[in-house]
């Protein structure tokens, strides 16, 4: 985490210097051209002469988008899952976080582009330029990018399960923590003296040998070949001037803009952060969270509602009084967090991995938590009514005083979990020793 965005984050006094590479506020207007008539907006970005254009966390899935002038567009975090890029220039374009799955980029020009944690799951991007791009954390699982141009390109903790790389060129990319690039096919593709391995170590004529892939020598580079920050950054509107906001409003005021970033940057910052501002509101509400890393945080009291968490760690999480209310949360780790009294009514909890996890008092009505792990963890006095634990293993888990009326228990492990007299079972009645044996489970009274 860079101490001037903590900074930043936390001033109350905002003083924001406009340099050229700044884009202006999000553009609603833009937005809608760029939706409704490709000639109209090429035109007016050739107008223009490219000029910064905002559309940060702009809705452009499934969007027909071939061909579009997307030059040093910020397109942080948008969603263009689907969407049909093909052929469009998005050099020097900021898609930090950006959601890009399933997306038709064939010959797309994202040379230059900040594409910093990017999500481009499935996507087919054969013959893009990438030249100078930043990949850094990237999600390149199963996406094609067959005769990729990726020349000098960051890919540095990349996931590259299953992609296609075939001819692709990686002379002197940055592959230095990449995961799974043993499973991609690299077949064709040339790697050169200044590309560095997932190992650290430069790639080598044995190692392209023994991966079917075609090795260049050329001179060392001493400075990356990939850009190190963005062409245009986001630059929201300032905050109020000291003492202008209102009493109760969030701390800070630039808090529901800059909230995902930080947290997704650094979780250790955004703790600090909480820490001194306990009063501040986290409001996240319908933020796609996926596959995010957020082991630790501290979301205590945070509005998550129908915020999509699937796939993501939040091991030792504080999410305690969070609101959770119908967010997706299918597959997420969430080993030992605390979600004490927290709103899950509705969530998605499919498959999650909630070993040891303090759910006590928390509202679990209608939640849907099918073949999720929750032994051990702590569910004394929550509300399960209507719940969906079918599959589910509760192995040693405490439902003293949890409420599991109308709830499906169908091939549920209850070996060694905790019932007691004040625990209400799916027919509605209070277990009894003979229900709690009959599923292996242990009766305590209270006596």
């Amino acid at each position: 985490m860079k101490p001037q965005l903590l900074k930043w984050v936390l001033s109350v006094t905002l003083v924001l210097i406009l340099p050229p590479k700044g884009a202006p506020a999000f553009e609603r207007e833009a937005l809608q051209t760029l939706k409704g008539s490709l000639t109209e907006w090429n035109g007016m970005r050739n107008a223009a002469n490219g000029a910064p254009v905002d559309l940060y966390k702009a809705d452009l899935e499934d969007a027909e988008l071939a061909g579009a002038d997307l030059r040093r567009t910020v397109l942080i975090r948008a969603d263009l899952s689907g969407a049909n890029l093909n052929g469009a220039n998005l050099r020097e374009a900021n898609l930090a976080m950006a959601f890009i799955r399933k997306a038709d980029m064939k010959g797309a020009d994202m040379t230059g582009a900040w594409l910093v944690k990017a999500n481009l799951k499935s996507s087919f991007m054969n013959g893009a330029s990438f030249r100078g791009a930043n990949l850094l954390g990237a999600n390149l699982r199963w996406s094609s990018l067959r005769k990729a141009d990726l020349t000098g390109a960051n890919l540095s903790n990349a996931v590259l399960f299953e992609a296609n790389l075939a001819g692709a060129d990686l002379s002197g990319a940055n592959l230095s923590g990449a995961t799974f690039l043993p499973n991609a096919n690299l077949e064709g593709a040339t790697l050169s003296a200044n590309t560095i391995l997932p190992s650290g170590a430069r790639a080598d004529a044995g190692w392209c040998t023994r991966n079917r892939a075609r090795f260049v020598n050329e001179a060392p580079r001493t400075t990356p070949s990939w850009i190190e920050k963005p062409a245009v950054e986001y630059l929201p509107p300032a905050a109020p001037k000291a003492g202008t906001a209102a009493k109760d409003a969030a701390i800070p005021a630039v808090a529901g803009q800059k909230q995902q970033e930080l947290l997704f940057e650094d979780v250790e910052a955004w703790n600090r952060m909480r820490k001194d501002n306990p009063a501040m509101k986290v409001e996240l509400k319908k933020e796609k969270l996926e596959s995010s890393s957020l082991e630790g945080a501290d979301l205590r009291q945070a509005d998550l509602g129908a915020s999509s968490f699937n796939g993501a760690t939040l091991d030792n999480a504080d999410m305690r009084g969070a609101n959770l209310r119908n967010a997706y949360m299918k597959k997420a780790d969430l080993k030992s967090a605390k979600l004490g009294g927290a709103c899950l009514e509705g969530a998605n909890l499919d498959r999650a991995f909630l070993k040891d996890a303090d759910l006590s008092g928390a509202n679990l009505r209608g939640t849907m938590l099918y073949g999720a792990t929750l032994s051990g963890a702590n569910l004394e006095g929550a509300d399960l009514a209507g719940a969906s634990l079918f599959d589910a293993d509760l192995r040693g888990a405490n439902l003293d005083g949890a409420d599991l009326e109308g709830a499906n228990v169908m091939d549920a492990d209850f070996t060694d979990a905790v019932f007691s007299p004040t625990t209400t079972l799916p027919s509605g009645k209070k277990a009894t020793k003979s229900w709690t044996a009959m599923h292996r489970a242990r009766f305590i009274s209270h006596n």
